[in-house]
């Protein structure tokens, strides 16, 4: 089993029956994390790269299963940033020092593309790079959002299982979700992508279809997050994923994609105290402290849970700060491009 992460460290090549070895095999787990950990040093280096997130809509119209954003949970409190807001709170996060900011939200049709349009350009204007996570659009309304100056875009596909995907989303198809993520490679998006681990019926087959079709793809960053099952969702009563198994799929995708930006998702620090900090120490590369302000964090429940929901962007920043430096790595200071795809921001 050493011999196949090995060849994975050379190669960055694996089957999907030699992924779905170690993926069942956990007798080789540290072996793993640290290969992975390597070859992050060797590839992306030691910084991590930090990205401000700022949550500027709970309302989505789809009803994924797992999501506590679904248009049926009658018990979410439902909110929409102002363009005065997101801009302001955008402005707090590059006070604070931050080079990229994320901009995340449901699929709410009420932020038309032309609205975007105006609030990317405004963004843009305090010299950042800026991440979409949106959902579907058309190819002509990503390609608007890239011409006013939005640089990377994050479309999870959760699963590439067919049957389990359409379980999972209703009315939804895979086929179009992974056309939405060529269009995005197409336009000259960083694309980002991920998957859910622990999905009821999702297989260790599933999952290595998942990291080979990230491979297939070129994803410039990948998120890797353990399902944390939540009340008010046709999941209720199952058991939540495993930390330990999103951990093996995240070290496995640095290995098959060793220069990609893979962040150590808050979804790990859920499970475990330590979760960023341990993905960070098995191949992860970036972190995504929320500056959403006020009460907003608390709404955007997609998972229970969540941490520092009660925290100020301020006390975020500090924390992770000093957590990263604890472990011998450094903050970046630059916008955190995959090294292949490195610019300056226009």
């Amino acid at each position: 089993m050493k011999n196949l992460i090995d060849k994975a460290i050379q190669t960055h090549n694996l089957s999907k029956k030699e992924l779905t070895e170690i993926l069942k095999e956990d007798s080789i787990n540290e072996y793993l994390f640290s290969a992975a950990n390597e070859v992050r040093e060797k590839f992306v280096g030691n910084e991590v790269h930090l990205r401000a997130l700022i949550e500027f809509s709970n309302i989505c119209k789809r009803n994924c299963f797992y999501c506590g954003l679904r248009a049926e949970n009658k018990n979410c409190e439902r909110y929409r940033l102002s363009k005065a807001e997101i801009i302001n709170f955008s402005q707090h996060a590059v006070d604070l020092g931050y080079k990229t900011i994320v901009m995340q939200s449901g699929e709410d049709d009420y932020f038309k593309t032309d609205y975007l349009a105006e609030i990317i350009q405004e963004v843009k204007k305090t010299d950042v790079a800026l991440t979409l996570s949106i959902g579907e659009r058309t190819f002509e309304e990503y390609k608007t959002l890239k011409a006013v100056g939005a640089d990377r875009f994050l479309l999870r596909i959760e699963t590439t299982d067919e049957e389990l995907y359409r379980k999972m989303h209703p009315k939804m198809s895979l086929e179009k979700r992974k056309q939405c993520l060529y269009n995005l490679k197409k336009l000259g998006f960083e694309t980002g992508s991920g998957c859910l681990v622990g999905l009821p019926g999702q297989t260790l087959d599933s999952l290595a279809d998942d990291i080979l079709f990230f491979k297939e793809l070129d994803a410039d960053m990948i998120g890797i997050g353990p399902l944390i099952v939540h009340k008010d969702t046709p999941l209720k009563g199952n058991e939540n994923g495993s930390f330990t198994l999103a951990l093996k799929v995240m070290a496995l995708t640095r290995l098959l994609l060793p220069d990609i930006n893979i962040p150590a998702t808050t979804a790990m620090e859920t499970l475990n105290p330590n979760g960023r900090i341990i993905a960070l120490q098995s191949g992860a590369n970036v972190v995504m402290p929320n500056v959403t302000q006020g009460d907003y964090r608390q709404k955007y429940e997609i998972y229970p849970g969540k941490i520092c929901v009660n925290d100020t962007p301020d006390k975020c920043r500090g924390c992770i700060g000093e957590k990263i430096l604890s472990i011998g790595r450094t903050i970046g200071q630059n916008y955190g491009f995959r090294p292949k795809n490195r610019k300056e921001i226009k």
